[in-house]
């Protein structure tokens, strides 16, 4: 029967007046989200500045970056489920108030306790925005659009993490006021970001009341923990090595490689966040089962450039380990979230990814305050080399499981 006869399946049409206004909204709400995740490591290659105004050490560099994460995780235990209920755009309205509120928070300091604050509002705000915005814009997209919309959350992910230094880092090289103006234009960018998601259409078609909101606990049924462990591993690792990257590299950046150049620094971070979403592009080609030992091996040797960095002071090797490791950031995390996502039974799905993703969200906070407390004693080369061995143990440790039991299905 040929495609035109009475009765037969009709293609799908593309580029209607409907598609274009549903890839628009995605777009736009793919550019709210990059705004608010932006917010959230702007604060990066300023923190050198921060330490010559207020006197403070290594240490609280790394305390100072933590809090956030741990912002973050209390969101996702106590509300990352809310959006389901009250609907989209609330929450994100709500994470869009916390934005503005820790850039205001940085925008006032004049003591350490500002930095905390504002650090902690922004893992509210990202706590908030993880899961509502991506599901908002996978939402938005046109029917038969999952793909391209998945790309469009995940870049805007990622990619809003990485703008987020290198913005900072221009305006403070270039600019005035290297620690007001970033936060400024960034408080106009959530201004706008409020404006677009008032004008936005809710896609929670039955919502309930915030009283129905309860705290998820996390959860790991028996049948997931083979596949849990190292992919929740390389996930711990993935984000251990951003952490490092986005609080301490500026710092050894400046004194052992006496690189000042904020836009450099920011741009070096920002390099790790966009090979990750390259990294995370790349799943759909290389395959579940070969993603996530991939990842572990690209980790161990961003890692492992990242050692030479720090032993031989070569600014081109940093940059080299956040490309690499980036991109094994990307492969292993989205290799787990697909992995942990297939071996779930459906009601219980929710609970293991918030449990794969509390494991994440630890590891960009512990080991990074682990560093902290080492380079007291050792020097931030020593603590820098100390992190990079315990890391490589984790992921080695994880790929060899991988390759003796490889995941062979995937939900990608």
């Amino acid at each position: 029967m040929s495609p035109s006869a009475p009765g037969s399946p009709q293609p799908p049409r593309t580029g209607t007046a409907a598609d274009r206004r549903g890839w628009r909204r995605c777009l736009l709400g793919g550019a709210v989200f990059a705004v608010c995740m932006a917010g959230t490591t702007l604060p990066t290659p300023l923190y050198g500045l921060y330490q010559e105004k207020f006197d403070f050490s290594e240490l609280t560099v790394t305390v100072v970056y933590a809090v956030y994460a741990f912002g973050v995780i209390g969101v996702l235990l106590l509300a990352g489920n809310a959006s389901d209920a009250v609907g989209r755009r609330p929450v994100l309205l709500w994470g869009l108030g916390f934005a503005a509120a820790g850039a205001v928070c940085f925008l006032s300091a004049t003591a350490l306790g500002w930095l905390y604050v504002g650090r902690l509002l922004s893992g509210l705000s990202a706590g908030l925005f993880t899961g509502a915005a991506t599901a908002y814009v996978m939402e938005l997209a046109p029917r038969g659009g999952a793909a391209r919309a998945t790309f469009v959350a995940t870049a805007a992910n990622m990619g809003g993490l990485g703008c987020g230094p290198l913005l900072a880092g221009v305006l403070a090289q270039y600019a005035d006021r290297p620690l007001y103006l970033p936060f400024a234009v960034h408080l106009a960018l959530v201004a706008c970001s409020a404006a677009v998601v008032l004008w936005l259409p809710e896609t929670v078609r039955e919502r309930r009341p915030l009283s129905t909101v309860r705290p998820q606990r996390p959860g790991l049924p028996p049948r997931v923990r083979a596949v849990f462990g190292p992919a929740a591993t390389a996930s711990f690792v993935g984000f251990a090595l951003f952490g490092v990257f986005t609080s301490v590299s500026p710092s050894f950046l400046a004194h052992s490689l006496d690189v000042h150049d904020h836009a450099v620094s920011g741009l070096v971070v920002a390099l790790a966040f966009f090979s990750s979403t390259a990294g995370q592009l790349a799943v759909g080609r290389v395959g579940l089962a070969r993603s996530l030992p991939l990842g572990c091996a690209w980790l161990l040797a961003g890692l492992a450039l990242l050692a030479a960095a720090l032993y031989w002071d070569q600014l081109a090797l940093v940059v080299l380990s956040a490309v690499v490791g980036g991109c094994g950031q990307g492969l292993a995390f989205r290799g787990a979230l697909s992995a942990v996502a297939e071996a779930t039974d459906a009601d219980r799905r929710a609970a293991v990814i918030s449990t794969l993703f509390v494991v994440a969200y630890t590891g960009i906070s512990l080991p990074v305050i682990g560093v902290g407390l080492l380079v007291a004693p050792i020097g931030l080369e020593g603590a820098g080399l100390v992190f990079i061995a315990c890391m490589a143990l984790l992921v080695t440790t994880a790929g060899a499981y991988l390759l003796r039991r490889p995941v062979t299905t995937a939900r990608l």
